[in-house]
């Protein structure tokens, strides 16, 4: 078995970094007992707003970690982001787990778990306070801080879908 929480960090190619955030044992019961597999959970990013989420199951560790590789791939999706940290506070819901997202002040670092850590850091956030309410599933975690940074949108955004100028944004 594997250890859980088992983190890689390396360089694919020119700009992306890749972060194993569990590998865990899991079991199908069938007809002559239980029949064992491995699931891995990888998150991939460019460190500049760019990030994706990947999932993969398989008998052996490394053919896990490289169908979660190529699912991560296929799943990228880009941020929204304020210099280093988040534009605003963001509290999302995924199944039983819920995170907290708040903006932190230049200096201040990840403060987070190691699920929403590995994930802040391939998005390239440096600056971000959090917190992890709920399940304490890993998947359910990871899920849940994906939809926080999506839904996240910045004042430009939020001008251009309100047909607004920021000036008067700011004169109200």
């Amino acid at each position: 078995m594997a250890g859980r929480g088992m983190q890689r960090q390396k360089k694919e190619g020119p700009e992306f970094i890749e972060k194993v955030i569990d590998i865990a044992r899991v079991a199908k019961v069938v007809k002559g007992g239980r029949r064992f597999s491995l699931r891995a959970l990888v998150a991939i990013g460019d460190g500049k707003g760019t990030i994706g989420l990947g999932f993969g199951k398989s008998n052996e560790v490394l053919s896990a970690i490289q169908k979660a590789l190529l699912d991560a791939r296929r799943n990228m999706v880009t941020i929204s982001r304020k210099g280093t940290t988040i534009p605003h506070e963001v509290l999302t819901k995924f199944k039983g787990a819920k995170v907290l997202l708040k903006p932190a002040s230049e200096g201040t670092g990840v403060i987070a778990g190691g699920v929403i850590r590995s994930i802040a850091e391939c998005a390239g956030i440096q600056n971000l306070l959090s917190k992890s309410l709920g399940s304490d599933s890993k998947l359910n975690i990871a899920r849940a801080t994906l939809e926080a940074l999506l839904s996240i949108r910045t004042r430009e955004q939020v001008a251009q879908i309100r047909n607004k100028a920021i000036e008067e944004l700011k004169a109200k």
